[in-house]
């Protein structure tokens, strides 16, 4: 068993429709599924990602509109990265946030590759990152209908940021438990404290987590611009019961086989506090709608869909359709 990069990433925000227009308009990520969250029907679930939201390109949001702002801290996930081609899209980009005031910083050098730091409206802290080098697993492929040209568009998730105040259990869990290895020569120095890298499967910039020390900053308050959870990439069903009768054999507590009709999951914390979910790569999210209109309408998995006049009542028209 190896899980095989990143699968998706899931945030906070307390405007759905912000959220929409920033990552569809400013971005050019392509929402390819708008349903809701499943443990929470009431609130919105929004995936963004390449042309049809392949593995590894989702970044997703649930909307908690009562959401108080993210309180920064240790045991967080604390960066996102978004992969792009070159480090000539990057000067593209930064260019396109000046034209857009998006908050951003200088392009600089993290842990070898060249990368761009940004938040977005709500203190979201995305990073974009070069593929410029990148020799591991293979991006995806951006949608040729985005605002933002194809050369230039997002290409998936990258180095995933951990803060935490002892980085030990959570590298123990890491490699004993879930395979990842540590990159030779690649731990580096940031503004916050050391940083330790970590790999999984192909390795490269769609499959990297890095642990960031923190030994004395206080514990996050999750809300609005903060990170609910990271997930990693299984191949499929019976490999994810695999992974569960592995995380059961360590005694580690979590969530068993979860059924998210796009995806087939498994939960856990690691100890430090941060959740982890190990998501298979299908069926995929063109399994209920034709991939040219993916997230113009409410998508419900079968088992929702009986609840759906009552679901649509408690949310907020959201106008996705594209003229």
């Amino acid at each position: 068993m190896e899980l095989k990069g990143i699968h998706h990433l899931s945030a906070l925000t307390a405007n759905a429709a912000k959220n929409v227009e920033f990552y569809t308009e400013v971005m050019g990520m392509r929402l390819v599924k708008k349903t809701v969250n499943q443990d929470d029907v009431s609130v919105y679930h929004l995936f963004y990602g390449d042309e049809r939201g392949n593995p590894g390109t989702e970044l997703t949001f649930f909307e908690i509109p009562m959401a108080a702002p993210n309180h920064r801290g240790a045991s967080s996930i604390s960066g996102t990265s978004l992969r792009v081609k070159n480090d000539e899209a990057l000067d593209y980009w930064k260019k396109r946030f000046e034209a857009y005031d998006v908050e951003h910083e200088d392009i600089r050098v993290r842990a070898g590759r060249n990368t761009l730091a940004f938040e977005d409206f709500e203190g979201q802290r995305l990073i974009l990152v070069s593929d410029e080098t990148n020799t591991g697993v293979t991006g995806g492929v951006p949608w040729e209908e985005a605002p933002v040209p194809q050369e230039y568009g997002i290409i998936g998730l990258g180095p995933i940021y951990l803060t935490v105040r002892d980085p030990d259990p959570t590298a123990q869990i890491l490699m004993k438990v879930m395979g990842f290895r540590r990159k030779e020569n690649a731990d580096y120095t940031t503004d916050d404290g050391e940083a330790l890298v970590f790999e999984t499967g192909e390795g490269g910039t769609g499959a990297e987590v890095h642990i960031v020390k923190t030994p004395d900053l206080p514990f996050e308050r999750q809300g609005r611009g903060g990170v609910h959870h990271v997930a990693f990439r299984v191949d499929d069903e019976e490999e994810l019961k695999k992974w569960i009768t592995h995380i059961n054999d360590t005694r580690l507590p979590n969530s068993g086989f979860v059924e998210r009709y796009y995806f087939r999951s498994l939960y856990f914390r690691e100890p430090n506090g941060i959740l982890f979910e190990l998501a298979t790569d299908g069926p995929g999210f063109d399994t209920d709608e034709d991939l040219a209109h993916l997230g113009e309408s409410l998508a419900l998995p079968p088992y929702l869909e009986p609840q759906r006049e009552q679901i649509e009542a408690k949310l907020k028209p959201l106008d996705t359709k594209r003229s």
